[in-house]
């Protein structure tokens, strides 16, 4: 005997309930999807302009450069720039056998070294001389320290050329009060990147001040009344419970710092032209005037070497500065 049965009423009106709304969610869906769609479509739109400037004025430069590298690119080759020849690593091993760049390595490195430490530690106390000590004009001195930052480096370049000028500068001036003669300072092999290391913390010394002392500024008082209250002294209460909270501060003003560093160009293109006798002659400033020679692979050579070496010291500062909590 069949057990099969007709539906009941009920039961037809909860499939055909059941069936308007799997209707109703496709339509949803369909409607989310076309709205997703138009949302992508004016993405794309709005970022295009952007990604063709990423790629003309970023993207292709650097695989180009790259590219420029590996091959005997000169100056000559930039209307047939299919005829050159692919050579691999022996721009970098050519690179490594000149002594001129080995020497422009050598005054990097002591700039970097040397400034950046200097940099940090002055940002350091300028910022707390504004935060703890400093009551009075507590404005003027914060324009005062930032004023170089923002004061372009050609203008502060000329300044510092009257005021270190042998004869009539005012360096020497003051320093022949006290009977001393005053060196050439920018002539002087043993001076003359010694200036560029003062001249490069006074400048810069005031984007350090302007992190630090908002680091500064957001140190808990409840911490510092704690540690007060536990008998600890102003130099206590700095090194163990404000420099700590400062790590962060300290972490981004020397990977910006010692990025712009390495970089070192500025002050010796518009003071000395690397002189003299190379002393102040930077890497970057040796890739320039491999490219103002026409020498295209070297400069780019000479560009990558200082890449890998920017990405050492920021994973390095990373390593020793990061929160280690």
């Amino acid at each position: 005997m069949s057990t099969k049965t007709l539906p009941e009423r009920g039961d037809t009106h909860e499939q055909g309930t059941a069936g308007s709304e799997r209707s109703a969610d496709r339509r949803h869906s369909g409607l989310r999807s076309t709205a997703r769609g138009r949302q992508a479509r004016a993405a794309w739109v709005l970022a295009a302009p952007f990604l063709a400037l990423f790629l003309a004025f970023m993207l292709l430069p650097v695989v180009w450069s790259l590219l420029m590298g590996l091959t005997d690119t000169k100056s000559a080759d930039l209307r047939t720039p299919l005829n050159v020849s692919f050579v691999g690593f022996d721009n970098y091993v050519r690179l490594f056998e000149d002594p001129q760049f080995f020497t422009a390595l050598r005054n990097t490195a002591v700039f970097v070294l040397v400034a950046l430490p200097l940099t940090l530690a002055a940002g350091l106390a300028a910022a707390v001389a504004l935060d703890r000590g400093i009551r009075r004009f507590r404005a003027v001195f914060r324009v005062g320290f930032y004023l170089p930052v923002i004061t372009s480096i050609v203008a502060v370049a000329v300044v510092w050329k009257t005021l270190l000028e042998p004869r009539a500068g005012l360096a020497n001036l003051v320093l022949g009060w006290f009977g001393i003669d005053g060196p050439a300072w920018l002539a002087d092999t043993r001076f003359a990147l010694p200036v560029m290391i003062v001249m490069a913390v006074w400048r810069n010394l005031g984007t350090v001040m302007i992190i630090m002392l908002a680091g500064l500024q957001s140190v808990p008082q409840s911490l510092m009344e704690a540690a007060e209250l536990d008998g600890a002294g102003p130099w206590q209460r700095f090194w163990r419970v404000t420099f700590p909270l400062l790590r962060p501060a300290l972490l981004l003003t020397a990977v910006t710092t010692g990025i712009g560093y390495l970089q070192f160009f500025d002050e010796p293109f518009v003071m000395t032209d690397g002189g003299p006798l190379d002393s102040t002659l930077s890497a970057t400033l040796y890739a320039y005037k491999q490219f103002g020679n026409g020498n295209y692979e070297m400069a780019s050579a000479a560009g990558y070497v200082i890449f890998v070496l920017i990405v050492a010291l920021t994973v390095l500062q990373f390593r020793v500065l990061r929160d280690k909590d």
